[in-house]
């Protein structure tokens, strides 16, 4: 499941196959280079996702064709997705790189939107804390959520 790579001519419109949704979560990220190390993990935030990948942000560049475990932490649990760089240009906005990853399988998509629904879950139980002046548990936040979304967050994606 891979984005193919198209010549720097044609608009970024027309080389993604997958629409993209704008999302920040925290992850971490390292190559796969033969000298690479777990202390060479750089920390980021997504900028969007989509089906067959993701946008970060990185103070560095990321070579493009380099494999690449990007790590999504949620609370105690740490997702590990795998990709390869298709994309690595300098931010205009500020000094930073653009770093498009496209996912090697479809668990690995999976996975991603399973991170994305949780993130959406604990903001949406921050809200219902707030409107409710108390704190709701994360279970209950689920159902209510599951009720109200899961059908317009499937269709999102699927």
């Amino acid at each position: 499941m891979k984005i193919s790579q198209s010549d720097d001519k044609t608009p970024m419109m027309e080389r993604r196959r997958f629409i993209r949704h704008p999302v920040c979560f925290p992850l971490s990220y390292r190559t796969l280079e033969k000298n690479a190390s777990r202390d060479d993990d750089r920390v980021s935030t997504t900028v969007n996702l989509g089906l067959g990948g993701l946008m970060f942000l990185a103070k560095e560049p990321v070579g493009v064709n380099a494999k690449i475990v990007v790590k999504m932490p949620f609370q105690d649990k740490v997702f590990n997705v795998r990709g390869k760089v298709v994309r690595c240009e300098k931010s205009k906005a500020e000094q930073l790189y653009d770093i498009g990853v496209s996912f090697y399988m479809l668990s690995d998509a999976f996975k991603a939107k399973l991170i994305e629904q949780m993130y959406r879950i604990s903001e949406f139980r921050d809200l219902l804390s707030i409107q409710q002046g108390k704190e709701v548990q994360l279970e209950e936040a689920s159902k209510e959520w599951i009720k109200k979304y899961s059908k317009r967050f499937k269709t999102l994606y699927w």
